[in-house]
């Protein structure tokens, strides 16, 4: 006797527990799947990295998923190496099928040298890391001197916790159940001060929501994606663009 296939749901895990990204790996490219955000997100981020000082030159995506960065970062040849790092195998397999060259490891030990690449990008990553002086360390270290240095996250304030884990959790398009900490969150102003630390001036800082009219077109399947539109709030999700600071120049006190 045969009957439908029975399907096997995910376990139940913790907040924040990476292992739910494996158990997801199936919704990382449908445009209505459950890290549709991300690819709204991806597509803002690429917005803000800038031309490759030379062709080739290597930009390290940090908790590259499954490469969402890749289709924006486009195909040219004098365009930017494209690297990868995740903790997830499952992410990197499909990240190399879209270009990426794919570096399973931690964002919290980075495994390249000091000072290795012209542009750093870091999405929707440090919102889930315990230790963000660490991160912040890490990203400065390997960014080279005169190097773009790309973030979004999510900012620790009550607004991004209600709004966006508890109720967008429950909405079309929201991130996955438990897939955030609200403990975590992170504060551009502390951002901003650990970055400089290590050697990283903010140069530009702004907000991010999706637009209005462009979530009710996707909800109704009339649209694959969502614009985001940039905001002067940092309250809760938002972007930050540094530079790391060449030799012999310093950044400024106060």
């Amino acid at each position: 006797m045969t009957g439908r296939p029975r399907t096997t749901k995910p376990p139940r895990r913790a907040r924040n527990d990476p292992g739910q990204y494996d158990d997801l790996a199936a919704e990382w490219w449908p445009s209505h799947g459950g890290f549709a955000a991300l690819h709204w997100l991806a597509r803002a981020r690429a917005g803000l990295v800038p031309p490759p000082p030379h062709p080739g030159a290597p930009l390290l995506d940090v908790a590259c998923g499954a490469g969402l960065l890749a289709p924006h970062l486009g195909a040219d040849p004098a365009g930017w190496r494209h690297i990868g790092l995740d903790l997830s195998a499952t992410a990197l397999g499909q990240a190399r099928a879209h270009g990426v060259a794919p570096v399973r490891g931690n964002a919290l030990r980075l495994p390249f040298a000091d000072a290795t690449f012209s542009c750093v990008v870091a999405g929707e990553v440090l919102e889930h890391l315990p230790d963000l002086p660490g991160a912040c360390a890490e990203l400065g270290r390997v960014l080279a001197p005169g190097g773009t240095l790309v973030i979004d996250t999510l900012a620790d304030t009550l607004m991004c916790r209600i709004a966006l884990i508890h109720v967008a959790e429950r909405l079309p398009g929201g991130p996955p159940p438990r897939l955030h900490d609200p403990a975590l969150l992170v504060d551009p102003r502390v951002l901003t001060a650990e970055l400089a630390l290590h050697g990283v001036r903010v140069t530009a800082l702004h907000g991010l929501r999706p637009s209005i009219p462009g979530y009710l077109r996707w909800v109704t399947r009339r649209a694959r994606w969502v614009p985001m539109v940039p905001v002067r709030s940092t309250g809760g999700v938002y972007q930050a663009v540094g530079v790391k600071v060449g030799h012999g120049q310093s950044l400024p006190h106060g």
